[in-house]
């Protein structure tokens, strides 16, 4: 993996997401509870939505558009709905977030 810093921890704020522009995609990035982020799509499967306007719960995003859940973690949909959102490998190290920029450089999800 090759990492790359993208912005401090405290750009993003506690239950809230950003947005970073890569070679895939737009790639929001989650700050939880914990003060952990994950990186995944800022798109929804289901209709498209914007995913970094979505509220953060947990380990968890809700879609804005249409209430569709989404774990942070694996990608999956959560609930009765079905589906994946691509995410991307993330750490935090001196306060900076750094993301995996071999797999933001390729077209398929990490």
């Amino acid at each position: 993996m090759s990492w790359i810093d993208i912005g401090a921890l405290d750009d993003i704020p506690v239950r809230g997401a950003r947005v970073v522009k890569a070679e895939v995609g737009c790639i929001a990035l989650f700050r939880t509870d914990e003060a952990e982020v994950y990186a995944t799509t800022n798109t929804c499967a289901h209709k498209g939505g914007p995913l970094s306007e979505g509220i953060v719960h947990g380990r968890r995003v809700t879609c804005p558009l249409h209430n569709w859940v989404w774990s942070l973690e694996t990608g999956e949909a959560q609930g009765a709905d079905e589906g994946r959102i691509a995410t991307y490998p993330v750490r935090i190290e001196a306060g900076r977030i750094l993301i995996d920029g071999d797999a933001v450089g390729k077209r398929s999800a990490a």
